[in-house]
């Protein structure tokens, strides 16, 4: 896909070296808007890699990021954040001892920074965020109940919750139903769906089956570069990835 006005994401040439080792080389990239790019390869790819670069915990070596015309590199990541990008990792971030509510009352804008914190009130405004937000993630009947007694997916769901929470434009998951029962699965590729209606989601996965539920596009990655691009049905067919990702 070329460079375009309609992408809400342009990554073009991007490249970050460890120690010598170039682990994304030249890497682009275009995100249309609510659409779901899946981002598969076989370890060691760089998959991740390109989220922390994306998101500003790591910093690039080479390229450009381009965010709704706003150019990302040497920017912080609380800053990333703000501008509208969220990143889920693969292990749940919540807080396990408050309440499904408090987890997302919590993630809301108002109480960004110190003097967020202290003049945070649990207004109407907040309260229907929550409430909207907990019945898109399927958990509006465990509002109060500790996010530590939750299930894995349910842990998962209210992580991915706590973003929504922030309004992105672009959110960002790393194998999302990684240990996830078969009905939790299934619920996970309902929600990722819903959520793209009115936003962009970018997916790093494994599972095969799952990404051709959900995925508008996949970009197939092999030692930092992409090696092929497009539906899947046309990346499953490409001689290249059988030989490296698909064949293994």
């Amino acid at each position: 896909m070329d460079s375009s006005d309609q992408n809400i994401l342009e990554v073009e040439d991007l490249g970050v070296s460890f120690d010598g080792f170039k682990a994304v080389d030249g890497f682009n990239f275009y995100l249309a808007p609510n659409t779901v790019q899946v981002i598969i390869g076989p370890n060691g790819a760089g998959k991740t890699t390109v989220l922390d670069l994306i998101c500003g915990k790591t910093a690039a070596t080479e390229g450009k990021i381009n965010f709704q015309g706003k150019e990302l590199r040497g920017e912080r990541e609380y800053r990333i954040v703000r501008m509208g990008i969220g990143r889920k990792f693969q292990n749940p971030s919540i807080y396990e001892n408050l309440t499904v509510f408090e987890n997302l009352e919590l993630s809301h804008p108002r109480g960004r920074g110190v003097f967020g914190c202290l003049l945070f009130r649990r207004t109407e405004e907040v309260m229907d965020r929550c409430l909207s937000v907990a019945k898109t993630i399927g958990l509006d009947e465990c509002l109060d109940q500790e996010a530590g007694i939750l299930s894995h997916g349910q842990k998962q769901w209210l992580e991915i919750g706590m973003l929504l929470m922030q309004r992105p434009k672009v959110i960002m998951l790393d194998e999302p139903v990684a240990g996830m029962s078969v009905k939790e699965r299934t619920k996970t590729a309902e929600l990722i769906r819903e959520i793209s209606k009115d936003r962009s989601v970018i997916v790093i996965e494994h599972d095969m089956e799952f990404v051709r539920e959900i995925a508008d596009r996949v970009t197939v990655m092999h030692m930092g570069q992409v090696i092929s691009e497009g539906s899947m049905e046309r990346v499953s067919n490409d001689p290249k990835v059988i030989e490296v990702y698909i064949g293994h």
